[in-house]
């Protein structure tokens, strides 16, 4: 088996968000085929009970502590640097000594999960380096700057200048760079045309087996209730935005009709604005949920009113191959191949949206078709396999 060094920002299990499913699906996959060295941090204390599982599953594994806090204080030297926030927020003498360890060694390759990671091997040009970007975080920080105030608007457009200009180095400099879409590869093509030759993708996947819907689940819902779900980590200021832009403009629109409709907020740590809307009788916030697919199974309907976001969405996945009717705004939409109003329903503003719930309430689900389109088009063993292709070059 050849070695090759997996550097993440965050440690790639438990897949209960977006970046760590696509990360640990990842892991686990290579880890068939290769002897894995995993470099990764922690930034959830909870998440240190997975540091046996991470080395039962790699050859090596070097895990370090950031604390969110001090990291953000951290990163405030960028502005000094000329540098992106983000990379000063993961400096780490203790990583980069490992990782230049593990390359003194002997690596075949290197496969760096985010941007951040790259600072790690930018002075390793000699050994093959597969960057996976995901998505181009530098364009959500450019989506994010309009949403605030002076002076976060400013530093968030600052943000999203540097993290492009760094993504197109690294971009340059390595052999590959992978995108979580089609789409969010070619976007990425036209910001870095020096490197469009070396830009690819590979869709995320979903497990459809265990998100399926012929299972039993307990109903965690009240009775009577028409549920619509969103799920998603809490603590991400996409999802943030878009539970609060849905409670107070869409969800004024089906009480109307629908005085029974209960909007389920399912994901860990919600904020303050969050929490405050379970105030409301019609609004249920959950915080952290131990499994996801009974909030799922006896929902009505699954909700993707998402107003700022990149690449593909798992929660959309999820809701899919869980047979149930999504219905989603053209941003949460993007990178799914999914025929919309055959297998998902299109929403871009609040009067389409509460429209597209009231007549899925009313009519018969497109369910079923969405799950045939997971089961058709988002197999992990199947997307994962243009990675396989890139490190056997």
């Amino acid at each position: 088996m050849s070695n090759l060094l997996f550097l993440a920002h965050r440690i790639p299990y438990p897949p209960n968000k977006g970046d760590k499913i696509r990360a640990w699906h990842l892991l686990e996959h290579l880890s068939q085929s290769h002897r894995v060295h995993l470099g990764a941090f922690v930034d959830d204390p909870d998440d240190w009970r997975h540091a046996d599982k991470m080395r039962a599953t790699c050859a090596s594994v070097f895990l370090a502590g950031i604390h969110p806090r001090w990291g953000k204080l951290r990163a405030l030297s960028g502005l000094l640097t000329g540098e992106p926030l983000t990379l000063p927020f993961y400096r780490h003498a203790g990583m980069q000594k490992w990782v230049d360890a593990q390359l003194a060694e002997g690596v075949d390759c290197v496969l760096t999960y985010s941007s951040a990671m790259a600072r790690f091997v930018m002075q390793h040009g000699s050994t093959r380096r597969i960057m996976d970007f995901v998505d181009i975080d530098s364009d959500k920080w450019r989506q994010y700057a309009p949403t605030k105030t002076w002076p976060m608007s400013w530093l968030y457009g600052r943000e999203a200048s540097k993290l492009l200009a760094w993504e197109r180095r690294v971009s340059a400099e390595f052999d590959a760079s992978l995108f979580v879409s089609a789409a969010e590869a070619a976007d990425f093509q036209t910001l870095a045309p020096e490197s469009a030759a070396k830009v690819g993708y590979y869709h995320n996947g979903v497990d459809a087996e265990y998100f399926s819907p012929e299972r039993a689940y307990p109903n965690p819902y009240p009775a009577a209730s028409d549920v619509m779900v969103f799920t998603g980590a809490m603590d991400y200021w996409p999802n943030v935005n878009a539970v609060l832009w849905f409670a107070a403009e869409v969800l004024p629109l089906l009480r109307k009709s629908r005085p029974n409709c209960l909007f389920a907020i399912v994901g860990s740590k919600p904020p303050s604005e969050v929490l405050a809307l379970a105030s409301q009788s019609d609004i249920l916030v959950t915080g952290r949920v131990e499994d996801v697919r009974p909030y799922l199974a006896h929902a009505r309907i699954v909700v993707a009113p998402l107003l700022i976001a990149r690449g593909i969405q798992n929660k959309v996945l999820e809701g899919m191959a869980m047979a149930k009717t999504v219905v989603a705004t053209p941003q949460a939409l993007e990178g799914i191949d999914a025929i919309p109003g055959r297998e998902v329903l299109l929403a871009g503003d609040p009067p389409t949206m509460a429209a597209s719930i009231l007549a899925a309430l009313n009519d018969a689900e497109i369910g079923p078709a969405a799950r045939r389109r997971v089961i058709e088009s988002f197999s992990w063993a199947h997307n994962l396999a243009r990675v396989d292709q890139l490190l056997e070059a």
